[in-house]
């Protein structure tokens, strides 16, 4: 018998039309449960929150003298400093590049933050050490930063190639710079000693794994835009 004849006969749905309401109800549960769920996990905390990182009360201040081994970017005077120790093939990495860019648009632009970034390129990486001469090469033409999110946005382009060079170098023409320049700095390995510098910094601090996110003197648990706009929101208050 058909739905619509047992409708007109009894006035009553059938059990399986009854089913289908109680699966799409339940559903509609799940799915609003699993919604508030990630809302929860994935919001920023506030500031005042109890759930951030604290400095460690026995760790001796950032030995701030070694920021010129790093490239920065922000006033020299900004009462916030977040350092971060990386590897451009690192996908943990790659994935908090979004947050550092927006901290420099938001904070650093604005005069609050110094950001320094530390080279930390991993032995098991092959491609990154060369993506950071990269990305040093580029900084002589004044596009450091340019080309340091260039390289985090298409990581997975030539994370693997056998000849990192030839990529750079494209990314470089087409960002309008001067290629041949770029491709001699390249192959020189002119900036090689100053990302060994790099590398030594983070041995001495005993930082061995990437993203390491430091803020003043906090250590960031979760690197990503929600600690690190909430330490950092923090900071400037108690300045």
């Amino acid at each position: 018998m058909g739905e619509a004849k047992r409708r007109k006969q009894t006035g009553v749905p059938s059990s399986s039309n009854k089913r289908r309401k109680t699966w799409l109800v339940g559903g509609a549960a799940i799915a609003l449960a699993l919604i508030a769920g990630i809302y929860l996990v994935t919001k920023p905390p506030e500031p005042d929150s109890g759930a951030l990182p604290v400095a460690d009360p026995e760790a001796p201040p950032f030995p701030a003298e070694v920021d010129r081994f790093g490239v920065s970017v922000g006033p020299e005077d900004a009462p916030v400093v977040v350092r971060e120790f990386a590897d451009y093939q690192c996908p943990g990495c790659a994935a908090f590049s979004e947050a550092s860019r927006r901290l420099k648009e938001e904070y650093v632009d604005t005069g609050q933050v110094r950001f320094v970034f530390f080279d930390l390129p991993l032995r098991q990486h092959q491609n990154a050490m060369p993506a950071a001469m990269a990305a040093r090469c580029a900084g002589d033409q004044d596009s450091y930063w340019a080309m340091h999110d260039r390289l985090f946005d298409n990581q997975s382009d030539w994370n693997s190639s056998s000849d990192p060079v030839a990529t750079f170098s494209r990314y470089a023409s087409d960002m309008g710079l001067d290629e041949r320049r770029f491709r001699r700095c390249m192959t020189t390995d002119l900036h090689r000693e100053d990302i060994e510098q790099s590398l030594q910094v983070a041995r001495q601090l005993q930082v061995a794994r990437t993203p390491t996110v430091i803020v003043d003197n906090i250590m960031l648990t979760r690197p990503g835009w929600g600690q690190l706009s909430a330490v950092v929101e923090r900071e400037l208050v108690d300045k």
